[in-house]
């Protein structure tokens, strides 16, 4: 085989071997599946909890599954709590978990009523 102009052989790529897909654990139901499946929930330096969708935010992190009984039980076993190492999580903090916990489950049922 002649060299190309740049140097290099006119060998085809081979594909290489797939690529690395990042498991994570869900805290409530402890089900494994695709980092990008699951939701992050980070605690930041100074103590508050936040739901990270970038997966990028600095501090200890959990993941919770995105069906809303994961995330009821994950706060009412308080196993957030568990997870990220603290002793109690910031009322505030509390309220945006549980708003965004009930987003999920209104978001499932009107899901399911449009199937039906």
């Amino acid at each position: 085989m002649a060299p190309l102009p740049g140097g290099s052989p006119s060998v085809p790529k081979v594909q290489g071997r797939p690529r690395h897909v990042p498991q994570r654990t869900c805290v409530a139901c402890r089900q494994t599946d695709a980092k990008r499946q699951l939701v992050r929930v980070v605690r930041t330096s100074d103590g508050h909890a936040l739901i990270d969708p970038t997966g990028k935010h600095p501090g200890r992190g959990a993941y919770v599954c995105s069906s809303s009984e994961c995330w009821h039980s994950a706060l009412r076993k308080n196993l957030l709590q568990r997870a990220l190492k603290v002793e109690a999580l910031p009322e505030e903090d509390l309220r945006t978990l549980n708003q965004y916990a009930e987003r999920l489950s209104s978001s499932a049922e009107s899901t399911s009523a449009h199937q039906s």
